[in-house]
């Protein structure tokens, strides 16, 4: 029966010739229905170019192009989608998956030219009858993305219970959690650009996603020899530019590389990373600086086959990672892990060696055929204001340093910070702790130049603070510390009203008829650090070019003005660790081009 109907079937059609057949009198002018899926309007400054619509097109329709007066800055790739309707099949992916919601369609449908050229053009460029039309396809509201815009939460310890001890705060991802993550991310690499160590993001969150951890691993140390550290306190500025951050949350970058590095154990590390049987050749380097920047260098250095050793003056390695960053943010355990796999390659490290007094710089020159400085900043600096020479005022980076070795450090029942970055944010919670445990309450308060949202601190760590019942009020500039008879009693303040001119130029302004005092019997410091550079004397230091800032003058391989001295991290950019890792490889890069070069011309 079937068979007879397939061949009868097509006469049926014939029934309807006699049928008034229906037809459109002007089909050029009809108007099409309201969310018709016709041809694309960008707005182009919402646009960052991050690519999600050529990725996603099948028919590669969507090319990213250069648009003129659109240039690449941080978060944006200065390019701009340009649509063939030769390929473009109308299916409105594109529209569906752009993180900023700034690619639509109109319902314009009718577009009749001769030169078939016309038809590869640049939305929100090129200007079209239908750009000012609302009607069209646009991407449906909450519910509809092609991705998760909520990030996973990251587990921590609630405020009760981590208020009085140095307990690591953050739990990390579990499995489940992370590969949902990693699910989020649409491998746009928006991000790459931002991070200073240019890290294959998408890469190794791809690799979350194919559960094979091991490439993520080597993914992680192609730049980035510290991925346990990084992956807890980087200043995350990729996430600040996600393209999943325009309309949603973020990915959560930090936690997934962390997630990496959690699960693979150390001594697996040199297998995975084939790393067993590295080649050396007959150069050795010298490291000042057992910091980010110092390993950083010495890691990739001993890749190339050098013999590298670091050289530093406390008495363990980790420089501002370890002196400066609290144990409930950055576990030490975990700290000497990524160190520990860089000893293991050869690297010595000397500790409790400080150049300039147990040995001078001019007889490591004399010892290696370069010599690589990444110091780090680790002098506070002072506000100079009346009552800062009085006994009970100190230094941030002083007590944090202080903190790590163990050392008895000074604790009143009221204190006062002054500084809103993240090493006020640390020592405010680490005073606050140690407040907790001496007299069972915290009394606390930290304030700043800048106003809440202008406050250089990581937004996590003001919260956090608050939630560990520390005082932050921000927006208040330090006019004198009060001393009545010779006791410390608080701090006076005045209304700062701007920190920056209008060219963002540092140049506070107050309203001195806007006065307070932070009553506290002792005052900490955390303006900010400065460098120590007392090792570089003599000739060298003669003949060591420097800016106008007092800083040393390096080239894009980070080499100084004297050939064979290299210099990086935070005394020269920064300063945080992942411009420190970044510059110690470029640098490593930098000293392997010099010593080639000294080898063959010697």
């Amino acid at each position: 029966m079937g068979k007879i109907n397939d061949i009868l079937s097509p006469f049926t059609a014939w029934k309807h010739l006699v049928n008034q057949p229906v037809t459109i009198k002007k089909p050029l002018t009809r108007q099409a229905s309201d969310r018709y899926r016709g041809f694309h309007k960008n707005d182009i400054e919402a646009c960052i170019g991050c690519g999600t619509c050529e990725e996603i097109c099948q028919n590669a329709a969507i090319d990213m192009v250069p648009v003129d007066g659109i240039g690449t800055k941080n978060g944006d790739s200065g390019l701009r989608p340009r649509i063939d309707y030769g390929r473009c099949c109308w299916c409105a992916l594109c529209v569906d998956i752009c993180t900023t919601n700034s690619l639509t369609m109109s319902n314009e449908y009718t577009w009749v030219d001769n030169d078939p050229e016309v038809f590869r053009f640049v939305p929100g460029a090129e200007n079209k009858p239908w750009d000012q039309k609302e009607q069209g396809w646009k991407k449906p509201g909450s519910g509809y993305e092609l991705y998760e815009p909520e990030r996973v939460n990251m587990e921590e310890l609630p405020p009760e219970e981590r208020d009085h001890s140095f307990i690591e705060i953050v739990k990390g991802y579990s499995h489940e959690q992370a590969l949902l993550e990693a699910d989020r991310c649409v491998g746009c690499g928006i991000c790459v650009a931002t991070c200073p160590a240019h890290m294959g993001i998408p890469q190794y969150i791809q690799a979350i996603r194919n559960n094979d951890l091991e490439e993520g691993l080597r993914i992680l140390y192609e730049t980035n020899p510290l991925p346990e550290i990084c992956g807890r306190i980087c200043t995350h500025k990729c996430e600040e530019v996600c393209s999943i951050g325009h309309h949603g949350d973020p990915i959560s970058i930090r936690w997934l590389k962390r997630y990496i590095a959690d699960q693979i154990p150390e001594n697996e590390y040199k297998k995975i990373l084939e790393t067993e049987n590295l080649v050396k050749n007959d150069h050795k380097v010298a490291i000042i600086g057992a910091g980010p920047s110092g390993l950083s260098a010495a890691y990739y250095l001993a890749l190339m086959g050098y013999s590298c050793t670091i050289f530093e003056k406390l008495s363990e390695p980790g420089g501002m990672m370890r002196f400066g960053i609290p144990e409930y943010r950055l576990p030490y355990d975990q700290l000497d892990k990524d160190i520990d796999y860089i000893r293991s390659l050869g690297v010595e490290i000397r500790c409790n060696t400080a150049v300039g007094k147990d040995i001078t710089l001019e007889e490591l020159h004399e010892q290696f055929d370069a010599v690589y400085t990444g110091t780090g900043l680790h002098d506070g600096r002072s506000t100079r204001i009346p009552g800062t020479d009085h006994k009970k005022v100190y230094q941030a980076a002083d007590l944090l340093r202080d903190i790590t070795l163990g050392k008895e450090v000074p604790v009143e029942k009221r204190i006062v910070v002054i500084g809103g970055g993240n090493v006020a944010m640390d020592i405010t919670r680490s005073m606050a702790r140690l407040q907790k445990q001496k007299y069972g309450e915290v009394g606390i308060i930290a304030t700043s130049l800048e106003s809440e949202h202008e406050m250089p601190a990581d937004r996590e760590e003001v919260v956090e603070a608050r939630e560990e019942n520390a005082q932050v009020i921000p927006g208040w500039g330090p006019v004198e510390i009060e001393i009545n008879e010779g006791k410390l009693t608080g701090l006076h303040v005045v209304k700062c009203t701007a920190v920056f001119d209008a060219d963002r130029r540092f140049n506070p302004q107050f309203d001195e008829t806007i006065k307070d005092f932070f009553p506290g019997d002792m005052v900490i410091e955390s303006i900010g650090q400065g460098m120590n550079l007392s090792y570089i004397t003599g000739k060298t230091r003669e003949e060591m070019k420097m800016d106008h800032r007092g800083r040393i003058e390096v080239n894009r391989d980070f080499q100084t003005s004297i050939p064979w001295f290299f210099a990086g991290g935070d005394i020269i950019q920064g300063p945080d660790v992942i411009h420190g890792i970044a510059n110690g490889h470029k640098a490593a890069t930098g000293i392997d081009r010099f010593i080639r070069q000294w080898a063959v011309g010697s």
